[in-house]
């Protein structure tokens, strides 16, 4: 558990790299072997864990059917951001439903089975992503409906590789409004930090 742990820190660093933080988020991943040696860059650090480190090949698992199925995800969400309208939201809907229908019939904690692997360190920030961006810029929230999704997020929600490295709310709102060109407004740099990471009550575990 503790190395599985190690493995998933080092992996949600890498897929939350993309937030610049203003706030208390975790800087971009580096990764020092037990010999000093100083692994930089995302890919490399992934290859280094599946080489070198005891049961590291069980996080980088290999299935086509889940990696079908959440590959497009981050693009739809960024599609709905730009056009704001009801089509792009419904084509994102439909997306999720996917996955819950997915997860439903797989009947695991996690994408692939009862044990992480990358595949839920990729989807989990992209859905705390839609979540809290979705629901600032367009109003867009995940349907209580998607049961199966929100279990799968509240299992996640309790890992201490995801809190650990998640940005808070305000990082990844200041994410999207520096890609519309808007700014952080004074009163804002000075909130406290808050950090999304529970569910409706009906989903709680």
């Amino acid at each position: 558990m503790i190395l599985q742990n190690l493995f998933s820190d080092i992996c949600f660093k890498i897929f939350y790299g993309m937030v610049v933080s203003n706030f208390e988020a975790t800087p971009p991943p580096i990764l020092i072997d037990n010999g000093g040696l100083a692994v930089l860059e995302n890919d490399k650090i992934e290859r280094h864990i599946m080489k070198n480190i005891p049961g590291g090949h069980n996080l980088f698992v290999q299935d086509k059917e889940v990696a079908s199925k959440i590959e497009n995800v981050y693009s739809k969400f960024k599609l709905m951001l730009l056009k704001k309208d009801e089509a792009s939201k419904n084509i994102l809907l439909a997306h999720l439903r996917k996955i819950n229908d997915h997860l439903e019939q797989r009947g695991t904690r996690f994408l692939t089975g009862d044990t992480m692997c990358c595949f839920d360190c990729e989807l989990m920030p992209k859905l705390q992503h839609l979540r809290l961006a979705g629901k600032y810029f367009v109003d867009f929230e995940i349907p209580t409906d998607l049961e199966y999704l929100w279990k799968y997020m509240d299992t996640m929600y309790h890992l201490d590789a995801f809190n650990h490295s998640c940005p808070a709310d305000q990082d990844i709102i200041n994410h999207y409004k520096h890609q519309q060109g808007a700014r952080m407004k004074k009163h804002e740099e000075l909130e406290t930090p808050t950090f999304t990471n529970s569910v409706p009550v009906q989903f709680q575990q």
